[in-house]
């Protein structure tokens, strides 16, 4: 027999003799037995152990049972209430409550020698009716029952944690039929909960031909709409419901990048700022980002009136140029005084010298949605010539690029709102006369933007950048590249000039006599005459050559001479007759208006003057220079500006043969046509200018 089966404690139960018995007392070595019908029996427990008779049937479990992890979910007044009934349920049991202090004797009404479990009961509920706590005798045994099987878990009201139903006692049917509806409902405008019973009605006629299916009352219905998961937002934002109906049915996964630019998220969105256009014209611009998923880092961000596939190609660019310093801006953020390794990032590349504290990040895959931006040849062909993986999100699940959309939703609400001009996030957030408060430019904009990322986003704690050794401490994303730098082994590479022009989009043409024509415009150079009239050799273009060409600034391409595997660079033949670099945009702009005039054939000269008057209309500040721009002209116009409001900034390469500027007159009103040097970073950063 086991040492657990001789054990006698107060409220085991043991058979005696023919007599089964509880035991009621232990004092010493002599044992109190009780049973009911029968008067109390005392034992010394030598006689007792060693009776072959004697027989433990069960052994009553501590009083102290830690209670399931349920009860401390329970309201305060709840536990505080069942704790206070243990004190009484456990001095029936025992004779003294299980907080008294040891050595504690039992008072004499619950003395479990003198008296019976039901006097003990009853002098109980007298003592609790005395005390203002008033509980009926059966409700006092009940509870008792109830704590000797479940502790003091049994003494909660149950009514606090019964399992029901979440739809009531809703007909099975009907809330079949609220699912097919709000399943319907998803795409469609939101409207009232009283539209959505009425569907319902409908749908239980064509579902159940011939059968009573009762509706619950209006009251009963609403009720049944917030209980159901499918419900939410049934009436309320419709682009929310719609975003809700994406999200995967399984469990989220999730890819850990371990090194910068391993794993880049891509995506566009509108800002909510009024922006002052060029010509005065109040109207919003699209944040397009690129975002590192190792480090949170902004890799580069620019802001568009209208986001084209060209912006998203030059955007890797950026991604991979050092962030230079600019005027004003504080020695703080310098890389030199930030938490980036900056003496190793500078042993590698001495350019990064004068650069701000963004790190530079090369992407390895990107992933992006399906918009007709990021599907384009252009950034496709982008991201090839980088050696760049592409990878589209799956259709309609916002969750593959949660990141992006996290921190584009971020820039909002950190940057965007405390812009003079922000709109809010909807028409029902926007202030009074919100746009007549704007007061910045594209330019200014994209520069206080520039100096936000490097200021307060790469250096402000990230909940995402936890260490995974001490899960309270997060770091920043300036602090998480430095820390995958080292671990890594991750060495950043600039952008080269070569690199930068193979981004560009290009066209096959061919060389002739006069030069490269594109789109009536005819380029030109002295370096071209050993391929004039010659193939390219590239079958997959009928021997025409690649042209590269800057689509915001059309005063120059650019041509890989096969020879000497460099480039050429051959600049626009009317580049004196156009006051600034503009580009693509406005020069098809301005084929049309010159085709409306009916002419059917415009000229190479007719088309840059109504390009001319195009911006000098634009830059009119009078509202009859405003009045007499289309809509259309206007846009234009602004993007045309914003994007050459600085220099032109590709990257030189080696020069073939100067450019055929050479042979113009001194006196000739020619544009500066601005050297190209070995590196400079700040031509760099605004090259979507």
């Amino acid at each position: 027999m086991s040492a657990d089966s001789r054990r006698i404690r107060v409220g085991s139960r043991i058979r005696f003799g023919d007599t089964e018995y509880d035991v009621s007392g232990v004092d010493g070595t002599v044992v109190y037995l009780t049973t009911p019908g029968c008067a109390p029996l005392t034992v010394r427990a030598a006689d007792l152990l060693t009776d072959r008779t004697f027989r433990v049937l069960s052994s009553e479990r501590s009083r102290r049972i830690a209670p399931p992890p349920i009860f401390e979910q329970l309201p305060v007044e709840v536990r505080e209430r069942a704790l206070r009934l243990e004190h009484h349920i456990t001095e029936i049991l025992d004779g003294v409550p299980f907080d008294a202090p040891t050595g504690t004797l039992p008072r004499p009404e619950y003395c479990v020698l003198t008296t019976t479990l039901r006097q003990r009961e009853v002098s109980k509920a007298a003592e609790m009716a005395a005390s203002g706590e008033p509980i009926p005798l059966r409700s006092l045994q009940r509870m008792r029952q109830s704590y000797e099987a479940e502790n003091v878990f049994g003494l909660v009201d149950k009514r606090l944690i019964r399992r029901s139903s979440a739809l009531g006692r809703a007909d099975e049917r009907v809330v079949a039929s609220v699912r097919r509806v709000l399943a319907a409902n998803t795409e469609a405008s939101s409207g009232s909960a009283d539209r959505l019973r009425r569907a319902v009605e409908r749908d239980l006629a064509e579902q159940y031909p011939g059968e009573s299916v009762s509706m619950p009352s209006r009251p009963t219905f609403y009720r049944l709409l917030d209980r159901m998961a499918e419900a939410r937002h049934a009436t309320g934002s419709a682009r929310t419901r719609r975003t809700l109906a994406k999200q995967p049915t399984g469990p989220f996964g999730s890819v850990v990048a371990v090194r910068p630019g391993e794993l880049t998220q891509i995506d566009s969105t509108p800002l909510d700022v009024a922006i002052v256009l060029d010509d005065g014209v109040i109207g919003r611009v699209e944040l397009t980002a690129l975002v590192d998923v190792a480090t949170r880092s902004i890799a580069a961000a620019v802001l568009r009136p209208t986001t084209k596939a060209v912006d998203a190609a030059l955007l890797l660019a950026k991604a991979m140029t050092p962030e230079p310093m600019r005027p004003g801006w504080p020695e703080a953020i310098a890389m030199a005084n930030s938490a980036l390794p900056f003496q190793h990032m500078l042993a590698v590349d001495d350019r990064l010298r004068d650069a701000a504290a963004r790190p530079v990040i090369v992407p390895e895959t990107i992933v992006f949605d399906h918009g007709k931006v990021f599907v384009s040849n252009t950034f496709r062909s982008a991201c090839r010539t980088l050696g760049v993986t592409i990878q589209p999100a799956h259709p309609d699940t916002p969750t593959d690029k949660g990141i992006v959309e996290r921190t584009l939703g971020s820039v909002a609400t950190l940057f965007a709102e405390k812009v003079t001009g922000y709109l809010g996030s909807s028409v029902e957030r926007r202030g009074n006369n919100a746009e007549g408060q704007a007061a910045f430019s594209l330019v200014e904009l994209q520069s206080l933007l520039d100096e936000w990322i490097v200021t307060c986003w790469q250096n402000r704690p990230h909940d995402g950048l936890r260490d995974p050794l001490s899960s309270k401490q997060m770091l920043t994303p300036n602090e998480k590249y430095a820390a995958l730098l080292a671990v890594a082994g991750y060495v950043p590479a600039p952008l080269s000039g070569e690199d930068y022009i193979r981004l560009l989009p290009s066209v096959p043409r061919v060389i002739n006599a006069y030069g490269v024509k594109i789109d009536h415009r005819v380029y030109d150079d002295e370096a071209l005459n050993p391929l004039r009239g010659e193939k390219s050799g590239i079958a997959a273009l009928g021997g025409r050559w690649a042209v590269h060409y800057d689509p915001y600034d059309v005063t120059r391409v650019w041509i890989r001479n096969r020879a000497d595997d460099a480039w050429i660079t051959a600049y626009w033949k009317q580049l004196r007759a156009v006051p600034q670099p503009f580009g693509q945009d406005a020069w098809n702009h301005a084929r049309r208006v010159v085709a409306e005039r009916g002419q059917q054939a415009p000229t190479e000269e007719t088309i840059t003057a109504a390009v001319d008057d195009l911006l000098d209309r634009a830059a009119a500040p009078s509202n009859a220079g405003r009045a007499a721009s289309s809509r259309k002209g206007r846009r234009v116009a602004a993007r045309t500006r914003a994007t050459n409001s600085v220099a032109s900034p590709i990257p030189p390469t080696e020069p073939v043969a100067g450019p055929a500027l050479a042979e113009q007159d001194a006196d000739d009103d020619i544009a500066d046509v601005i050297p190209l040097p070995v590196f400079d970073p700040d031509k760099e950063a605004k090259s979507w200018w």
